[in-house]
């Protein structure tokens, strides 16, 4: 849990709630904050299982995962490489489209060229090509009058894409098995406050959306998890312009190591179908492994 990401918070948050609901589960649990120290610590407990609460570059990108397999510990999650095309949003897009998933257009570019000028037709939506939990993302009106000024912890490469209107959908993966659906409600852009802090959204779970979307978004997410090569539990984002219909959905990214905090999307899917969180980490720990 921790680590040195831009997600650490959420990833202490995540930590603590896992550790005991674990502790519930029967399971003894020793929470590691991850440093640099890591292979060392780990070496020192000696764990039958890594529960991996990460979040972010290193944790959740393919890095801990090699260590996890250098030192042939089971952890839960995604491998190494399924973590890495996963946190990586452009070849993400290239699986997606190779398995006829539907995307929106998208380029990557610069950051100062983004500054400099528009690189596509407003609207569309800037954001980091390698971090997760809308951290760092701007979305360009189609009535700006210029580029968006990137602030300077931006990395270098941004990924540029056509801004998809709509509302906001999400399925979790958990194995072989698509949980249920759920609509993301907020004032605004579902953004990191919008997804960590309480009240930030309101989820309506299940959905109520008609039934061909929710099918589809239940069959999009197992084929996009199966696609990136996922393992254990992974869940999908998705827009959807009701105009549209069917159309008007397209996937936008996966995440290999979703959020398990209080206010987070998969636990409240899980127990929408009848899976506690102890039984949820339970289940995690039970298919955890190595050669993932």
């Amino acid at each position: 849990m921790g680590g040195p990401s831009a997600e650490r918070e959420v990833s202490l948050s995540t930590g603590r709630e896992c550790a005991a609901a674990l502790k519930e589960a029967g399971f003894q649990v020793v929470e590691v904050d991850a440093g640099r120290d890591l292979s060392v610590r780990l070496t020192e407990i000696s764990p039958d299982v890594v529960f991996n609460a990460l979040h972010g570059r290193w944790g959740e990108d393919g890095c801990v995962q090699g260590l996890l397999e250098w030192l042939r510990i089971p952890y839960t999650h995604s491998g190494v490489l399924a973590s890495s095309l996963a946190m990586d949003k452009e070849r993400t897009k290239s699986a997606y489209r190779a398995a006829g998933l539907p995307v929106v257009d998208s380029v990557l570019a610069l950051r100062d060229e983004v500054r400099a000028g528009h690189v596509m037709m407003p609207p569309y939506v800037v954001k980091p090509n390698n971090e997760g939990s809308s951290v760092g993302v701007y979305l360009v009106q189609e009535a700006a009058n210029g580029p968006p000024q990137l602030s300077d912890d931006m990395p270098e490469t941004v990924m540029v894409e056509t801004y998809a209107p709509g509302r906001e959908l999400t399925t979790t993966v958990m194995g072989d098995r698509a949980l249920t659906v759920t609509d993301i409600l907020t004032d605004g852009w579902y953004d990191y406050d919008a997804k960590y802090k309480p009240g930030g959204s309101r989820h309506v779970v299940p959905a109520e959306v008609p039934q061909e979307i929710f099918d589809a978004c239940m069959d999009y997410a197992l084929r996009a998890h199966n696609a990136l090569g996922c393992r254990g539990l992974s869940r999908t984002d998705f827009r959807w312009d009701k105009a549209r219909g069917l159309n008007g959905l397209i996937l936008l990214e996966t995440n290999t190591q979703p959020g398990m905090t209080p206010t987070s999307l998969s636990p409240e899917q899980a127990q929408m179908v009848g899976i506690s969180f102890p039984e949820l980490c339970r289940w995690m720990v039970e298919d955890a492994s190595c050669d993932r």
